[in-house]
């Protein structure tokens, strides 16, 4: 929607900061990035954003527009009224480096916490087979373009405490990938409950809420790995079958799960 709107962009460091007023003309069919943008070229060259595509694919403009983790580049000015103020301001979840700009680093040591795949042997012939139904069910968690929107809404990481219990929701969804991957021969559930903390998560859904690339993370990712850790340690006849065909990710194979 064109005309003067009033943009609330929060200016700050470290050290704190503050909310500072802009009054700038939005043309027809701009995104909240492209204001951003403009107020760079206008007002204030010292603003700090964060941007790479400006097509929703690398994640990198994440911001809480509103009050609510969106993408810069893929929230549209026409979605307000036009007398409403827009408020602009970095993930809360994360250290602040100046304005716009959080410190996303904790997300990449998660990452590298976890084990890659481990495939298993291949078949007689040298190949490896899998159904495609298989195919489906992690495909969807392979669109994720790592905004960190999903672990900014996450009340268990704004809570700094959590942190040290539990990976988040993007990194669950990676877990996931890799646990319900039929090719994958390393047994994860233990991990996936003692390491990455998946019981803290008390599936709210506000992550595939403001996910961006709307994978399930709740209902396709989490609540599937929370239902293996119940058969896991609290399904007696999980128990037996691993008193009967051993312990582990291949025992749940081989014993027709």
């Amino acid at each position: 929607m064109a005309g003067r709107r009033t943009f609330r962009v929060w200016r700050g460091d470290p050290q704190g900061g503050e909310f500072r007023t802009y009054e700038v003309e939005v043309d027809e069919g701009m995104v909240v990035l492209d204001v951003i943008f403009r107020i760079q070229a206008e007002q204030a060259p010292d603003l700090a954003v964060r941007w790479n595509c400006k097509a929703g694919k690398c994640g990198s403009c994440s911001m809480e527009i509103n009050g609510r983790p969106r993408l810069g580049c893929m929230t549209r000015m026409n979605v307000f009224e036009a007398h409403e103020t827009v408020t602009v301001q970095p993930l809360k979840t994360f250290p602040n480096v100046k304005d716009l700009v959080t410190d996303v680093s904790w997300n990449f040591d998660q990452n590298l916490r976890i084990r890659p795949l481990k495939p298993r042997p291949p078949g007689p012939d040298g190949r490896h087979r899998m159904y495609q139904e298989d195919i489906d069910r992690v495909q969807e968690f392979r669109k994720c373009i790592e905004c960190y929107l999903c672990q900014n809404v996450c009340h268990v990481l704004r809570d700094r405490d959590g942190r040290d219990r539990f990976i988040g929701p993007r990194f669950m969804i990676r877990l996931a990938g890799l646990e319900m991957n039929p090719l994958d021969e390393d047994d994860r559930i233990p991990g996936i409950v003692r390491e990455f903390g998946s019981g803290m998560c008390n599936i709210t859904k506000c992550c595939s809420d403001v996910c961006p690339e709307h994978i399930s993370i709740t209902d396709n990712g989490i609540i599937p790995l929370k239902e293996r850790v119940v058969d896991r340690y609290y399904d007696p006849i999980a128990w037996l079958k691993r008193k009967l065909f051993g312990d582990g990710k291949r025992a749940e194979q081989t014993s027709g799960r």
